[in-house]
């Protein structure tokens, strides 16, 4: 049987990985607020995997022009858990 595992990711995490300094929970900052970014993505499947890529990899497009750089401080594990953080965000 599998148990649900709670998401320990939080803001603390997102400023330690220096997410924090483009984005901001509730309003534009750089870049869109993770309360935006949650809206969009709301009820899309697959989407904590494609969030978590983009954490990593960087991404384009999905904003606006301007582009957010990849953050090689972020592991796969972590990006799984700040992309579902987001997610949560209402």
């Amino acid at each position: 049987m599998l148990a649900s595992v709670p998401v320990w990711a939080d803001p603390a995490l997102a400023t330690e990985k220096k997410c924090m300094t483009c984005h901001a929970i509730d309003k534009k900052s750089v870049g869109p607020s993770y309360k935006d970014v949650a809206a969009k993505y709301a009820g899309r499947a697959g989407m904590t995997d494609k969030l978590a890529a983009k954490i990593m990899g960087g991404g384009s497009g999905s904003f606006g022009a301007l582009s957010m750089p990849a953050n090689p401080q972020v592991n796969p594990a972590e990006a799984q858990k700040l992309a579902a953080w987001i997610l949560s965000l209402k």
